[in-house]
């Protein structure tokens, strides 16, 4: 196929904009947008570079599942709402109405916490407590009722806490509580030896425990980094490995710009091989001025060397 006077000065263009930082475009040249069911956007991403920063590694995929990182382990993400800006995480160790398994402590980062915290929406139950533990006594008040249900319906409604009945027929108290409690206070110290999480407390007033939703819902915040122009102008939001700067990246041939503008419209266009690139009538034939693309490029460079 032989190229046009537009596309041979095109190419050279692209040329000039993709030897701008090289070690970048191989790092970021590739975002994965799913795992699994799961989709992946920002400010969350799988491979290093992409989303935000102070996102990284929180999130990992194995081919068919997406799991949250966090210093008590892995945790299976069931959805992630991008309108609601909320993530729900399944713990694989925690009890539930089926199933009754040894206590573990879940625990967040410091930096989670921050960026990621359980939902207001999200309660933790503290199963067959001692009548020693602080959130019986001196700490009583961390104990919330959670709409409007008790223990004694957790523990006669599943199977697999009627298991925690004493040989007396007695339940040893239960405790329903915040994330917080769990983080300043070990399940050593809460002295309970179970727990379980349910989320969405605002539909399950009037729902018995069979049909709750478990699991664990985070809430998160979004970066202002300027990603949306990005992204309006075709690119994906990703960052420098090194500085952590915002990266937009435009395609595997350019990655270094805070958005993609004319630059990436005129790629578009070179790769459907079109003999009007750059033309904004639409005239056949018509060539685009050298000094307009030499503009392009010279804008694109001294955003590239901003970063």
């Amino acid at each position: 196929m032989q190229l046009s006077f537009t596309q041979v000065l095109l190419f050279s263009l692209l040329l000039l904009l993709t030897s701008l930082h090289p070690t970048q475009a191989q790092s970021l040249s590739t975002c994965r947008n799913a795992c699994g069911t799961v989709g992946i956007k920002y400010p969350f991403g799988l491979d290093d570079g992409c989303g935000a920063p102070e996102y990284r590694n929180m999130l990992t995929c194995n081919a068919t599942d997406l799991f949250f990182q966090t210093p008590s382990g892995l945790y299976r993400v069931r959805s992630i709402d991008y309108d609601k800006r909320t993530v729900v995480i399944f713990d694989p160790g925690m009890s539930t109405c089926n199933l009754l398994q040894p206590r573990h402590d879940f625990s967040l980062s410091d930096t989670q916490v921050l960026l990621l915290p359980p939902s207001s929406d999200s309660a933790f139950a503290l199963l067959n407590c001692s009548a020693d533990s602080p959130v019986l006594n001196r700490y009583k008040s961390l104990c919330s009722n959670f709409s409007g249900h008790s223990c004694d319906e957790l523990y006669t409604s599943c199977a697999a806490f009627r298991l925690l009945r004493s040989v007396t027929g007695v339940y040893q108290p239960c405790c329903f509580t915040e994330y917080s409690t769990l983080r300043y206070m070990s399940m050593n110290i809460l002295d309970c030896t179970h727990y379980t999480t349910v989320y969405g407390l605002d539909d399950l007033k009037g729902v018995g425990p069979v049909d709750w939703t478990y699991g664990i819902e985070l809430s998160y915040g979004v970066p202002d980094a300027g990603c949306e122009h990005c992204q309006r102008t075709g690119g994906t939001c990703g960052f420098n490995t090194e500085t952590q700067g915002m990266i937009c990246m435009c395609s595997s041939m350019m990655n270094t710009t805070r958005d993609c503008g004319k630059a990436y419209q005129l790629q578009q266009c070179l790769n459907s091989n079109s003999s009007d690139c750059g033309n904004p009538s639409g005239s056949e034939g018509q060539r685009p001025s050298p000094m307009t693309l030499f503009h392009v490029g010279i804008s694109h460079r001294a955003q590239a060397k901003s970063l």
